[in-house]
């Protein structure tokens, strides 16, 4: 189906972005009144844009259904400072219960059951229980409309990042596997980040991949391969040289028992070829290939 965003009505555009756009992380900012009055409150529509200087950008959208603004909005207003927690997988209900619409002199630490701790830059408290966690000076606020559905850029500027000492390693590098990081999908569905659904994909830094155009023929147009195994032969700098010293008994046995039908032995190098490439390895995927 093909949708015309112009003839939809502002809640079906929003539910189909919403859907498709994702998963989203969350920003589960926490902000204060010039009276001092605290709101802590989750928005997914967030993500960084640049690291000198350092900026994350939120968006609290006007509420569609009588275009209303959200208290996190009016308190950003009022005083230019916020505090983006990161949401994990043992407190993902805690956050959507802060998300409920309290009155505004309701404090969502109370009501989601948080402890709140000073920051060290800012005024808003920080979650303690949290453990990643931002301090942000709001350096501008940049509504995209006065709808109801229409964001609200807050861009801030990170001051201080606070890290739990168990997600770094002794180089003080983290590692995605001990943080398990909840997004927001569409609807009440939600995503987190664990060890199942982790996987690594190869990226050159320094050399170009050689591209799908560079692919032998046979290879590039192989029913075999998906464009995923392809990008991954492809993401090599060139096709390497056969490498006398590689061995392998099932590449033997595929050679010796196709010998006399080179075509069926392609595909079958091939289908190896490609259980290779699920595994990681590369370069053996080639080595087969290149035995053909």
């Amino acid at each position: 189906m093909q949708f015309d965003l112009s003839l939809l009505p502002t809640a079906e555009k929003q539910y189909y972005l919403q859907q498709i756009v994702a998963p989203r992380p969350i920003c589960f900012a926490s902000t204060i009144d010039k009276e001092g009055h605290v709101n802590l409150s989750p928005f997914s529509f967030f993500n960084v844009f640049s690291a000198q200087p350092p900026i994350v950008i939120f968006s609290p959208a006007r509420r569609v259904r009588d275009n209303t603004t959200k208290h996190t909005l009016e308190n950003v207003q009022e005083v230019p400072e916020v505090v983006i927690h990161m949401v994990t997988e043992d407190m993902v209900q805690q956050q959507s219960l802060a998300s409920c619409e309290y009155p505004r002199q309701v404090n969502e630490f109370i009501k989601a059951g948080f402890t709140p701790e000073p920051a060290h830059k800012i005024r808003p408290p920080m979650i303690k229980e949290c453990k990643v966690k931002m301090e942000c000076r709001v350096q501008e606020i940049k509504p995209l409309g006065t709808e109801g559905g229409a964001g609200n850029l807050v861009i801030c500027e990170v001051l201080m990042l606070h890290i739990d000492d168990s997600l770094l390693d002794t180089d003080k590098k983290m590692d995605p596997r001990r943080l398990p990081l909840v997004a927001r999908l569409g609807g009440d569905w939600y995503s987190v980040v664990n060890e199942q659904n982790l996987f690594q994909v190869a990226k050159p830094n320094t050399q170009l991949g050689m591209g799908m155009d560079a692919l032998p023929v046979s290879i590039r147009n192989s029913l075999i391969f998906s464009g995923n195994d392809l990008g991954q032969l492809a993401n090599c700098t060139r096709i390497p040289d056969v490498d006398p010293a590689y061995e392998d008994a099932h590449l033997k046995q595929i050679i010796q028992y196709f010998s006399i039908n080179p075509e069926e032995m392609e595909k079958e190098l091939h289908r190896y070829a490609k259980e290779r490439l699920r595994q990681g390895d590369v370069q053996a995927a080639w080595q087969i290939l290149l035995a053909s």
